[in-house]
């Protein structure tokens, strides 16, 4: 990842945009579709966050024993 340019600092701020987009998918999903449909929209938008914050974890330890990258 750290090759193509991502560094730790993007993949989290993709999951704080992940919940925020949770937020607005269950917002905009609740006017238009029943309440049980978007719940479902909501958790699934709302599992990328937890998945970009390890990713990012797992980068930022790289970024700390490896300084150096060749690109």
């Amino acid at each position: 990842m750290r090759k193509c340019g991502i560094t730790s600092d993007h993949l989290f701020m993709a999951g704080m945009a992940s919940i925020g987009l949770s937020l607005v998918s269950w917002l905009s999903s609740i006017k238009v579709e029943n309440v049980a449909r978007a719940d479902r929209w909501g958790i699934f938008v709302g599992e990328w966050a937890p998945t970009f914050f390890a990713l990012g974890a797992a980068v930022r330890l790289d970024e700390q024993q490896n300084p150096k990258i060749d690109r």
